[in-house]
């Protein structure tokens, strides 16, 4: 389940990128109820994008930000507090991450939804029942 991390150049050391997203994967696989799971764990995945600072803009100015986006199967993380759980856990673990360099009203999270039948791993078309028996066997293995 791809996640997508873009900062502001300079918010984030190398260290400190691979610690957000390593704290990101966590967040999904335990709002989602996962955590251990082998072929969700092995299926979460994404790109840190690190734009210059004049790249990264509110109210049409430059600023300190952060952007966390999910993208998942619409089954999944679908009741309303999955979605503000992995938000507010996606927020703390970059606002940690930045280390004071960040407010945390200059952190954005949004989730996307694919939908059924479009979540493709490894050239194979996932249907949502698909996908969950998929995650299911990994479980019972």
């Amino acid at each position: 389940m791809p996640i997508t991390l873009t900062v502001s150049e300079g918010l984030l050391s190398s260290q400190a990128q691979a610690q957000a997203f390593a704290g990101l994967t966590d967040a999904v696989l335990d709002v989602a109820g996962l955590t251990g799971n082998t072929f969700m764990t092995a299926n979460v995945i994404g790109t840190i994008n690190v734009l210059p600072v004049d790249h990264v803009l509110a109210a049409g100015k430059p600023v300190a930000a952060a952007f966390v986006e999910l993208k998942l199967p619409e089954i999944a993380l679908a009741t309303a507090e999955a979605k503000r759980a992995f938000i507010e856990k996606a927020t703390d673990v970059v606002e940690r991450a930045a280390e004071g360099r960040i407010k945390r009203e200059h952190i954005w999270s949004n989730i996307v939804y694919a939908p059924e039948g479009a979540w493709g791993i490894a050239g194979q078309s996932y249907s949502n029942v698909d996908l969950v028996g998929a995650i299911q066997n990994a479980a019972m293995s």
